[in-house]
């Protein structure tokens, strides 16, 4: 029995210290529903955690793109819808004005509500799309997925070829049949670009569909790694609690040890 060494409560005391971390780090745990406090809790977790979140933003990022991406076919297409109203309108008043019953000043007329509408197309043909022209021949390239891949569009260009043609006929006398032929062949033309618009869309919206399904994995997946089961943690909690309780309770029963030898030197 000594007076100096007091094994029994350097001990006590260790299992204290290890409950009290446990403890702690349970509490930490609760407190922020992650089961990945501080690096050491489970590193090869954690490296596994940071890749899987910076999957989960970059799909997000690419899903976003394509969500834009649709925006601007719709916006796209919404404005082609009205250029074949304007251009079924053109194309009746073209075969209107080839009536030989009508004097020249209603060819006239005809012919200023056929060029008005020309003008729609030319002027639609100038539109943006947040600052982004969306009648160009150039190609627009679409971000597919958090990797950088892309998916490329092909422009619909309103300011040149059939469409400026038939923007730009007039109805005459001798023209009539001309610019009838040059509206037909701009409507031919609207209907391929308006496949091509809506076969873009429907791409689109497949990849923003599979990129969802995907991005809702890898989630689950890292929940899997870094969130916390409360109900088991909460169990643990419980445990270290009584663990640091009765441990507060020995340690102090260990520092009565040496009063024992006090007795003893009394009675010498």
């Amino acid at each position: 029995m000594v007076i100096n060494t007091n094994i029994s409560a350097l001990n006590a005391a260790n299992d204290l210290n290890q409950s009290n971390s446990a403890l702690n780090a349970s509490l930490a745990r609760l407190s922020t529903g992650s089961q990945l406090v501080n690096a050491s809790d489970n590193p090869a977790g954690l490296a596994e955690s940071i890749s899987l979140n910076a999957q989960i933003g970059q799909t997000n990022a690419a899903n976003q793109n394509i969500g834009n991406s649709i925006s601007f076919l719709q916006t796209q297409d919404g404005y082609l819808q009205q250029i074949g109203t304007a251009l079924d309108e053109m194309a009746a008043l073209a075969v209107e004005a080839q009536d030989g019953t009508i004097s020249s000043s209603q060819l006239a007329d005809y012919n200023a509500e056929f060029t008005a509408l020309g003008d729609y197309i030319t002027n639609t043909a100038t539109k943006t799309f947040n600052g982004v022209s969306l009648f160009s021949s150039a190609t627009l390239s679409v971000t597919t997925d958090g990797n950088g891949s892309t998916y490329q569009m092909n422009g619909v260009d309103l300011g040149s070829g059939t469409y400026s043609t038939a923007a730009v006929a007039t109805l005459t006398s001798t023209t009539t049949a001309t610019a009838l032929a040059d509206v037909s062949a701009a409507i031919a033309q609207l209907g391929t670009d308006r496949a091509g618009v809506g076969a873009n869309e429907e791409r689109l919206q497949y990849t923003s569909q599979a990129l969802s399904v995907l991005s809702t994995n890898l989630t689950s997946a890292n929940s899997q790694i870094s969130d916390v089961d409360i109900a088991t943690e909460s169990t643990k909690f419980a445990k270290y609690q009584i663990l640091v309780q009765s441990g507060t309770a020995m340690l102090s029963q260990a520092n009565q040890n040496p009063q024992n030898v006090l007795k003893l030197i009394q009675n010498l």
